[in-house]
């Protein structure tokens, strides 16, 4: 999350310090209309620069990856970059269009346009100037558009089926803005440094979007496969999906993840892996019926269906200098522990962990063979069952692993829980940096 802040703070805060060094606004006298067309160009930058980032995120660049902590850190940073970018676009709006709301009211009095210049402007120039009215209006539809868009993504109760579809036109829209900030930004900001990081902002936007629109997300990291073997476990409605891949799979850590395609219409849907990597060419994922999509697998997957797997994406992979570690699951969120458990069993590596698994529907045959999983690991299992044990607290965990101190702790479940026993463990003297949660959400 650290490192989040940091993009969010070099690119608001190297946009707006930019923005000053190229802007005249603090050398010249108050006037509304000059502060009007300053603090649009600026509403603007910083807009269409939250969404350039944003996009560039959405085509999962691996050079990212490490840096930010993960996939899902990416997407995380991604959202609050789409909910930046509505707001400055509010803004924006706001600013182009009430103070000519103003002047209608009689509020204002409309500036005196001031004579153009002797200087006969460039070719490129006159054509951009020559553009502005089909810019400016180009740019308040996708305006309406990205707002419609982005609020759509926002809105957890949209069907994924649909959200899939409905989010690639943001990068139509984007194009579109693109349009309109070339041809609209004061042509003296191209000149500058701030000009020069617009256009990579742009160009890597530009790019992102035609990545994008010609679906070549993850292209390269893609393998097909077929479904190999399914197990329903009914009581905690949870499937197990064995996956024989046909294509050259790159390998995989323990507590990675990957996007996968059972059904072209609807979309990838991110799973973890819970399985560790043999060499073999076999996958296994465990999806639990909690939406509507995947609620209906049961009833429409096949032995033989084609299945389409990318990845694999993530840093859960336990991956630490320490000798003790301390391994928290919260229903389904005990996925990424199983490919652990898999790893630890063919390969000791020494470590000492305590694995503790709260669940709401334990299902006999599950847990049978997570505790025999565990113990081939040599891995403590806790299992808390909701309604029959106490809830996990991080008062609860320090006294059942005396030595948390020297642990760092890995969490996969819900979130509210995950924050919960973040909060207790740190305010007792674990650091921040040891407590690693998956934030799997990726809308």
């Amino acid at each position: 999350m650290k490192n989040i802040r940091i993009v969010c703070l070099a690119l608001f805060g190297g946009l707006s310090l930019l923005w000053l060094l190229a802007d005249n606004l603090l050398g010249t006298p108050y006037e509304f209309f000059a502060l009007r067309r300053a603090m649009v160009n600026y509403t603007g930058i910083l807009a269409v620069g939250a969404m350039s980032v944003g996009l560039f995120l959405a085509v999962r660049p691996a050079v990212l990856e490490s840096f930010l902590g993960g996939l899902d850190k990416g997407y995380r940073l991604h959202k609050w970059l789409g909910i930046a970018a509505l707001a400055l676009s509010v803004v924006h709006w706001l600013w182009v269009k009430a103070p000519k709301w103003m002047v209608g009211w009689g509020w204002l009095e409309r500036p005196v346009r001031k004579a153009a210049g002797g200087e006969e402007p460039g070719a490129l120039l006159g054509f951009l100037r020559s553009q502005r009215g089909l810019a400016e209006e180009l740019g308040e539809w996708a305006f309406y558009a990205a707002v419609a868009l982005i609020l759509l993504a926002l809105f957890k109760r949209f069907p994924y089926r649909y959200f899939f579809k409905t989010h690639r036109l943001l990068a139509v829209v984007y194009l579109v803005l693109v349009f309109h900030s070339v041809v609209l930004m004061n042509s003296a900001y191209w000149a500058s440094p701030l000009g020069v990081t617009m256009a990579v902002l742009l160009l890597a936007g530009t790019l992102a979007a035609a990545i994008s629109l010609l679906r070549r997300i993850g292209g390269s990291r893609r393998a097909l496969g077929h479904i190999e073997a399914l197990e329903l476990h009914k009581d905690n409605r949870v499937l197990g999906i064995d996956i024989r891949l046909q294509d050259r799979w790159p390998g995989h850590q323990a507590g990675q993840f990957a996007f996968v395609t059972f059904d072209p219409a609807e979309g990838p849907h991110p799973f973890t892996i819970s399985s560790a990597w043999q060499g073999d060419g076999h996958l296994r994922f465990h999806v639990k019926g909690i939406g509507d999509y995947t609620a209906t697998l049961p009833q429409t997957l096949r032995v033989g269906d084609p299945v389409t797997v990318e990845g694999p994406y993530g840093r859960f992979d336990f991956a630490d200098g320490k000798p003790r570690q301390i391994w928290v699951a919260g229903g389904i969120g005990i996925t990424p522990f199983i490919a652990g458990l898999q790893a630890l069993a063919e390969q000791p590596d020494g470590r000492s962990i305590d694995l503790f698994y709260s669940t709401a529907a334990p299902d006999q045959t599950f847990i049978e063979r997570l505790q025999q999983l565990a113990g081939q690991a040599r891995v403590r299992l806790h299992l808390l069952v909701s309604g029959r044990d106490e809830r996990l607290t991080g008062e609860r965990l320090r006294e059942q692993v005396p030595d948390w101190r020297m642990a760092d702790v890995w969490f996969c479940g819900p979130a509210g829980f995950g924050r919960s026993l973040r909060k207790s463990l740190t305010a007792s003297g674990l650091p921040a940096a040891d407590f690693h949660q998956e934030l799997f959400e990726m809308r």
